[in-house]
């Protein structure tokens, strides 16, 4: 069965790895592999056909391999159910453990157990990928992408209740590259179990954890309640969840199995409604319903979501981290038929560059050919050329020249046209400052008869004001005359003082005493005095 094959080919490689000595084996030594694996697979005589097959007494791994196909596993059945192919599986690992278990158990400061390691080993070989060798192509060599050792190394630090560092794994990863069985090893044993308080015990236990979901399936374990078949009382059993079935035993030992519930995608699981505190759900299979029961409400949604995801993955020969593992490497897979056409594309583009340089010699060659025929024409087209260059420099003497006179007639044409509009122009601004000296010389005119008359005006009114204040000189001398005349006649009238009665007559006689100053020499006056202001404001303006 080459399914099997496939599955145990990197055990079985790390056993020839080995045994070998120059990249080959000796009959002698892989009669005895051929001979345990096939008396595990309850196949008896399978090494004799080894010293029929081929000449010399050496093989190669992919000899080997192909007698193994050939003559051991095409006799085993097509087709071989889960729990079978998974004891095969065991049975061949230990035996290749057995084989090479000396030089892979080979190291400094050993921290895992040789069980531990074994188990370690076993995970390895399943997520590993066997790859011919970087520097001999004839070679093989198992090793592990950085991708799958960080989920072993992940699991293995959750299970150690320890954090993970993914930027740190993929800096490690990024400068290892591939990890062989050693360097795998050492990493974990070196980086993330060198932990003096990690206790041995925690250890074993981590692994067989890690060991369990990897090569068991085993999605979840633990105890539930299950409901009896003839008795419906509720009693506790310790359960292993696989992607097939549903396994419960008495303890968690796991040693006395009380059943086994086959589990595939045509089973369904619900929660049900219960009493007291058990937190109950229901198994439905084809053949009839199963309840059980947890602690508490968290308890039954980690079974629920356990119970649905091992009915989806139920389906296929292969195991579920092998299937996996498988989509893993589809995708990776995916990415590197990318680079493959990548690469297979800059391949074509070499090959047509090199094509291309190919013909490109031979062009030349073929250049090289009619350069020596064309040395005889070389003179003739040499003298061809001197003639042809000089007719066309005298073409392009007359171009020039012909270029230079259009452009000297353009620029006399553009400073005519400039002159005859700044002529415009000049001769519009003439006709400006003509209009503006005219309409200046006549505002001039104007300014000049006003001038003339302001100042005719003025003479006339200094000649008024000459007059009035003569006028004036004679009427101020005539009212003093007058006061000076009243004051004397008063003067007069006092020292005759006469006996008038009531002082009537004294009263009467000054009030009948002669003024100078009547009334038309007041109004004269008044004249006078306005006739000056209105010099006076008129010399201010």
């Amino acid at each position: 069965m080459s399914a099997l094959l496939k599955n145990v080919t990197n055990c079985i490689w790390h056993a020839f790895d080995s045994l070998q000595i120059n990249q080959a084996v000796h009959k002698s030594k892989l009669k005895v592999l051929t001979a345990n694996i096939g008396t595990l697979l309850d196949l008896y005589g399978v090494e004799k056909g080894l010293d029929h097959y081929r000449s010399s007494q050496e093989l190669t791994f992919d000899e080997f391999r192909y007698y193994l196909q050939h003559e051991v596993f095409s006799s085993l059945p097509k087709t071989l159910n889960l729990p079978v192919a998974r004891e095969y599986e065991k049975k061949i690992s230990e035996v290749c453990w057995f084989v090479c278990k000396k030089n892979l158990l080979a190291r400094d400061k050993p921290i895992f157990c040789d069980d531990s390691v074994f188990k370690l080993f076993r995970i390895f070989c399943l997520l590993a990928d066997l790859v011919q060798d970087a520097d001999d192509a004839s070679h093989y060599v198992v090793v592990l992408q950085p991708s799958e050792a960080g989920i072993i190394t992940e699991q293995l630090v959750h299970c150690l209740g320890l954090r993970w560092d993914a930027a740190d794994w993929e800096a490690l990863g990024s400068s290892i590259g591939h990890f062989k069985w050693t360097s795998f090893l050492a990493v974990l044993e070196a980086k993330y179990c060198c932990d003096q308080q990690l206790h041995s015990e925690a250890l074993v236990e981590a692994v067989a954890e890690i060991y369990d979901v990897f090569i068991e399936d085993i999605i979840k374990k633990g105890y539930l309640f299950k409901r009896g078949y003839l008795l419906p009382t509720m009693r506790e059993y310790w359960c292993v969840l696989q992607p097939c079935a549903l396994t419960y035993y008495k303890s968690s030992s796991q040693k006395d199995q009380c059943g086994r519930i086959t589990i595939d995608e045509y089973c369904s699981v619900e929660a049900a409604v219960g009493e007291g505190k058990i937190q109950r759900f229901q198994l439905i299979t084809p053949e009839r319903t199963f309840e059980f029961g947890t602690q508490d409400h968290k308890s039954r949604l980690q079974w629920l979501s356990a119970l649905r995801q091992a009915a989806a993955v139920s389906g296929g020969a292969d195991g579920y981290q092998r299937r996996a593992r498988a989509g893993r490497r589809g995708a990776g897979a995916r990415r590197e038929q990318e680079v493959r056409e990548a690469r297979a594309r800059l391949q074509l583009e070499v090959r047509a560059r090199l094509a291309a340089e190919a013909q490109a010699q031979e062009l030349a060659e073929l250049a090289q050919q009619d350069n020596k025929k064309l040395e005889e024409l070389k003179n003739a087209q040499a003298e061809l050329e001197r003639l042809l260059q000089e007719e066309t420099q005298a073409k392009r003497d007359e171009e020039i020249v012909r270029a230079l006179q259009a452009r000297v007639l353009a620029e006399e044409w553009e400073r005519r046209e400039e002159l005859e509009r700044l002529q415009e122009e000049q001769n519009k601004m003439l006709e400006e400052e003509r209009l503006k000296r005219k309409q200046f010389e006549m505002l001039q005119a104007e300014k000049e008869a006003q001038y003339r008359e302001a100042e005719r005006r003025l003479k006339e009114l200094e000649k008024e004001k000459q007059n009035l204040d003569a006028e004036l000189k004679a009427a101020q001398s005539k009212i003093s005359q007058t006061e000076h005349n009243a004051h004397a006649l008063h003067v007069q009238l006092r020292d005759l003082n006469p006996v008038l009665r009531n002082g009537e007559r004294a009263r009467r006689a000054i009030s009948f005493v002669p003024t100078t100053k009547s009334s038309s020499d007041t109004l004269i006056d008044l004249r006078a005095l306005r006739h000056l202001k209105t010099l006076h404001d008129e010399e201010k303006l």
